[in-house]
């Protein structure tokens, strides 16, 4: 745990960037800090996830009923944690409904009934888990994803299936509808009468092509006669919805922009037509854009560049109205009897979960924040949007938000700029976005300016931006964010001797490439990367088994390519210091990618540091090792970059940093 000096001087004195005393520590992050996710609204409260870093990740299921003078409190004992590990990386992994509360269990993974004293299980013993829940009050059961491991040494199999909710007299749980690699959001029509649903197969993932089906049931409640409504090659279709007066809407990207449509007898009608998405992409269950405060009436949040609206829209008359908030990043809406509650962030605060109602915007209620901290906004670095040229002729666009060195505690040394940190968001298709992130300002409050891109490839800006990274990867993604390096150099806002790229997973691939493939960068930090692709894409799990079939080429067809691109086979071109972070219990990019390439390094005397962390897996949900991978960071580009990093902060070992490299830590 850091022990940090945080006083602050009374007077602001100059310093050298990079060793700025800071009150935003690594503990700062997790003390009274949780991950919300989830929400649900029912008839008479709000609930949601906590994930709590300080409870070793236990996720922990939240309610509060309406009222200010409510409370909220913890939903189950103390021993339950809620988590499914559907697609590893879960989601919609409980059900508030008039007929009770339905959950997954971390542990085990099956599905059970809470009667608000004891849990009932549902769902046999086995190697099963369960997703995306939908009630069938006409027939007394559950449908949902569930995924099949039984079979062993081979890939699991998705299907849409019913749980019986009758314990007395217990059913095995029956399949509904199977025969493609993958399956989610299934909806029951008000009446009962039909069963909609997405579904994709590989080499797709959701955002590149999915199906939306619609069937009618039959008298044992089997759907009948299905038929594809919309998607199918090169549409993404996105959570398919039954509004309360039994139509049904979704979202599609066939006009370049993911917008929302409604399903009419003549086919699909538009009900908003705007250079904005109103969707983002499926990598969890239950992601929720739009929901419904009555029939006709729509809460919705929608994104043009890189900002995040709510929206009010009209589905008789076709009207999408902005609702004016200070938020920029919002996501997962979910509304019921004209109250609503969704997940909200903007500059200044990070994470929160809103309940509105109506349209109120101005009394909307907070019900929980990420971090409860109070924090001196002084301290807090504005991001601003900027647009850079980029590609090998100068002649494409790619987009980030450019965040300054702030601290008023300190003046920036007169002569030179600082140390530079470039951020790699994940997926690779994804976004960053402008919420209050402490890891930004945990580096900004201590003298580094930081840069945090959405390369091409990312979502945000529609399809045909999302596709510029279709067998680019590796190539336009390591062009962007070199370009925006460049950028904030060439205007003399960072230091061209400290330069560090930074990102998790598939961002710690563009890192490592980018480190391997071109001169820009001076350090690395790579946190789960991938340094083989020929190994990610056959070592990793299903849902993501054959991504890199689009983003790269067909494997193993085009396995030249695949070893062209992996910075494992380049090592001889990879001559700065990396840091790699890694959880050992990883089944999305397995320890042996980050191993690799710390002995590639080492056998080449190339500067490295090594820091796993056991029990943790893709992402990192502990206390403990959230706060180390920050120090141990700093601590990293102190001895690198040759600034003074308190003595409080537990060195990394770096090894092969001779006495000729710019500096160790003091």
């Amino acid at each position: 745990m850091s022990t940090e000096a945080d006083a602050s001087p009374s007077t602001p004195h100059t310093l050298p960037y990079g060793s700025w005393p800071s009150p935003i520590t690594s503990d700062l992050l997790t003390q009274q800090s949780v991950r919300l996710g989830e929400p649900q609204i029912s008839s008479d409260g709000s609930y949601w996830i906590e994930s709590r870093p300080q409870e070793q990740g236990r996720c922990v299921l939240m309610f509060q009923a309406f009222g200010e003078d409510s409370n909220a409190q913890e939903v189950l004992p103390t021993d339950i944690s809620v988590r499914t590990k559907a697609h590893e990386y879960g989601g919609a992994s409980y059900l508030v409904s008039d007929q009770g509360l339905f959950y997954v269990d971390a542990n085990d993974q099956r599905v059970y009934q809470w009667t608000g004293t004891d849990s009932i299980p549902l769902t046999p013993q086995g190697p099963f888990r369960y997703a995306d829940f939908c009630l069938d009050p006409h027939r007394q059961r559950l449908l949902c994803v569930r995924e099949d491991h039984r079979l062993a040494g081979q890939e699991e199999i998705n299907e849409l299936v019913a749980i019986d909710l009758d314990i007395s007299t217990p059913k095995d749980v029956e399949v509904l509808v199977s025969g493609h690699d993958f399956f989610s959001n299934p909806g029951l029509s008000p009446d009962g009468a039909h069963l909609s649903w997405l579904c994709w197969d590989h080499p797709h993932m959701p955002w590149d092509t999915t199906e939306c089906w619609l069937s009618p049931l039959d008298s044992d409640g089997l759907p009948s006669n299905p038929l594809l409504v919309a998607g199918g090659q090169g549409e993404s279709v996105f959570q398919p919805q039954w509004s309360p007066s039994g139509q049904l809407f979704l979202v599609s990207d066939r006009t370049n922009w993911w917008n929302l449509y409604r399903l009419d007898e003549e086919g699909l009608t538009a009900i908003t037509n705007i250079d904005a998405e109103f969707a983002t992409p499926q990598w969890v269950f239950g992601m929720s854009t739009y929901s419904f405060l009555s029939g006709h009436e729509i809460l919705a949040c929608f994104t043009q560049h890189g900002q995040w609206q709510l929206a009010y829209i009209d589905a008789y008359q076709y009207t999408c109205q902005p609702l004016e908030t200070d938020f920029t990043d919002i996501s997962q809406i979910q509304s019921l009897n004209q109250r609503s509650v969704f997940l909200a962030a903007n500059p200044a605060q990070a994470s929160q979960l809103m309940q509105l109602s109506g349209t109120l915007v101005e009394s909307m209620q907070c019900l929980a924040q990420s971090n409860s901290t109070p924090l001196d906004a002084r301290f807090i670095s504005q991001p601003q949007a900027v647009s850079f040229a980029t590609g090998s002729a100068g002649t494409a666009t790619a987009h980030a938000f450019y965040y300054p060195p702030c601290n008023p505690d300190v003046t920036s040394p007169e002569d030179g700029a600082p140390p530079l940190v470039v951020l790699c968001h994940g997926g690779p298709t994804g976004a960053t976005e402008t919420g209050l992130n402490l890891k930004i300002q945990y580096w900004t409050s201590r003298g580094f300016a930081v840069i945090d891109v959405n390369y091409r490839g990312s979502t945000g800006y529609g399809r045909e931006y999302r596709e510029q990274l279709n067998r680019a990867w590796g190539v336009h993604d390591v062009e962007d964010v070199c370009a925006a390096a460049n950028y904030l150099i060439d205007q003399g806002l960072a230091n061209p001797d400290q330069v560090a790229i930074k990102g998790s997973s598939a961002g710690g691939y563009t890192v490592l490439a980018a480190l391997t493939f071109s001169d820009t960068f001076k350090a690395g930090a790579s946190l789960y990367g991938i340094g083989d692709l020929e190994t990610l894409a056959t070592d990793t799990h299903k849902f993501e088994s054959r991504y890199l079939d689009t983003l790269v080429g067909d494997y193993p067809e085009e396995q030249p390519l695949y070893l062209e691109r992996s910075p494992i086979h380049h090592a001889e071109q990879l001559n700065c210091p990396v840091i790699f972070f890694q959880g050992l219990d990883d089944k999305v990019v397995p320890p042996n990618q980050a191993q690799a390439m710390v002995d590639a390094l080492d056998r080449k005397q190339v500067p490295v540091a090594y820091v796993p962390f056991a029990g943790e897996g893709h992402g990192f949900r502990m206390a403990s090792s959230i706060q180390r991978c920050l120090e141990a960071e700093w601590s990293f580009y102190g001895q690198v970059f040759g600034f003074d990093v308190p003595g409080s902060i537990e060195a990394v070992e770096v090894k092969n940093l001779s006495a000729d490299d710019p500096g160790e830590q003091r």
